[in-house]
């Protein structure tokens, strides 16, 4: 500790690596994603989740930040865009009394909004124009994110009816998971969905985006105390039990069910665990981790099935690995919460259900507000720009067409390959 300043070294040592962590968290997203999409819309998928670290980055710094942060204005609807524009006074310490610059609380947060919006491609992957993606992504971040971020994070009113979500269960995951719905209603289903079998064409890149993502999620959910202490302690090896608890609960599920575990089952297990302990990480204990992974793998597994029987084509399973991961993650906090360690007691800790109700409160405002606003957002973009590639694009394949790529070129000849960039060119003119 600086006795001058009041800036704690340690604690914000810390936080400067949970940034690291977890804006490594997007590039791992982009290769779980990526490799869960056929062959030709890999670098499309890719495209799009770094380019949400582009975007993100320059609106949160600009004004986000404050919007999310800043003072309550609306009755805890949004934070004042005034205080923290451009980042103003983000010399100060924080607020939080841990000693911990203003930057760096600001650059830590940069990184939950861009995972945030890069979530949602998993539902739109192999049929989304990249130029209105880049108007839905700063239009979704200014009017959803910041607002929600405000309500449970930045002391608005869910913060204020004492609804606990240590890290993103709300804020992120049913907040990316409802706008993912929402956008692939807009969008409609691909072509050939659901007779057509779209394999991953990489499971090796899935598994490896997973890996990223559980090393990242560490600063995700630990870092989330913006102090390195016992809680952190706690969010730490919370989430290290729980994922792995969840990865255990979906491989079961899949050998009843399909009579193999696979290894797209274990990735996918391993995120809805990641998902499900993000909100409860510093509510409780070590166990009810465990028991929160369990629940999490069993009932995300099961979830997938839903978007068949509703027809609708979430292509990466972000509405059964997300949103039901993040409520069931949010409720959980309910039965669960131990006040011995933080926050208030659920009920099986003798709280009865008044936590209960403030949980699902929470996780029912921002379902509603997020899903209807994106709705509105997406349907608005469609019918200005077209947020749907033609049919020949998306029969072809995104990555030539939109970025003039290939992600794989086995050497194929010269000749063949000239010809069809000035066609694909110009097409990606129209569908980009």
């Amino acid at each position: 500790m600086d006795p001058k300043t009041g800036l704690n070294w340690g604690n914000t040592a810390w936080m400067l690596a949970a940034t690291a962590l977890v804006l490594l968290m997007t590039p791992g997203l982009a290769f779980f994603y990526g490799g869960m999409v056929r062959a030709k819309n890999v670098l499309a998928m890719l495209m799009q989740n770094f380019i949400c670290m582009g975007i993100v980055s320059v609106l949160w710094v600009v004004d986000l930040f404050s919007i999310a942060f800043g003072p309550d204005k609306l009755g805890g609807f949004i934070g004042d865009a005034a205080t923290y524009f451009g980042l103003r006074h983000g010399g100060d310490l924080w607020s939080s009394g841990n000693g911990v610059p203003t930057t760096v609380i600001a650059a830590f947060q940069i990184t939950f909004a861009i995972i945030t919006a890069a979530l949602i491609t998993g539902a739109s992957a192999d049929r989304l124009r990249f130029g209105p993606f880049l108007v839905f992504v700063t239009v979704w971040s200014i009017l959803v994110y910041a607002p929600i971020a405000h309500w449970v994070w930045g002391n608005g009113w869910l913060a204020r009816h004492s609804v606990e979500d240590f890290a993103g269960g709300t804020v992120v995951h049913i907040n990316a998971g409802a706008a993912g719905v929402a956008l692939t209603l807009v969008l409609g289903k691909r072509i050939g969905w659901p007779k057509e079998r779209m394999r991953p064409h990489n499971v090796p890149f899935v598994l490896l985006g997973a890996g990223l993502l559980w090393f990242g999620w560490l600063g995700f959910n630990a870092g989330s105390e913006l102090a390195a202490d016992q809680i952190a302690g706690f969010a730490l090896v919370n989430t290290i039990v729980a994922t792995a608890a969840a990865m255990l609960g979906w491989l079961v599920v899949e050998r009843i069910r399909d009579g193999r575990p696979t290894t797209l089952g274990a990735a996918s297990g391993l995120v809805a665990g990641l998902v499900a302990i993000t909100p409860a990480c510093a509510f409780v204990s070590p166990l009810g981790a465990i028991a929160v992974g369990v629940a999490a793998g069993v009932i995300c597994a099961l979830a997938v099935s839903l978007k068949f029987k509703a027809r609708i084509d979430d292509s990466l399973d972000v509405f059964a690995v997300h949103l039901v991961g993040g409520v069931v993650g949010a409720l959980s906090i309910g039965f669960l919460g131990d006040a011995a360690i933080n926050g208030h007691n659920g009920l099986f800790y003798g709280g009865g259900f008044l936590q209960l109700g403030r949980q699902a409160m929470g996780v029912g405002a921002v379902l509603a507000y997020d899903f209807v606003l994106t709705l509105i957002i997406a349907k608005v973009i469609d019918l200005i720009m077209g947020l749907r590639v033609s049919r020949d694009v998306e029969l072809e394949g995104l990555d030539i067409n939109l970025h003039a790529e290939s992600a794989y070129d086995f050497g194929a000849p010269a000749t063949h390959a000239s010809v069809p960039a000035v066609v694909t060119t110009s097409r990606a003119k129209v569908d980009a």
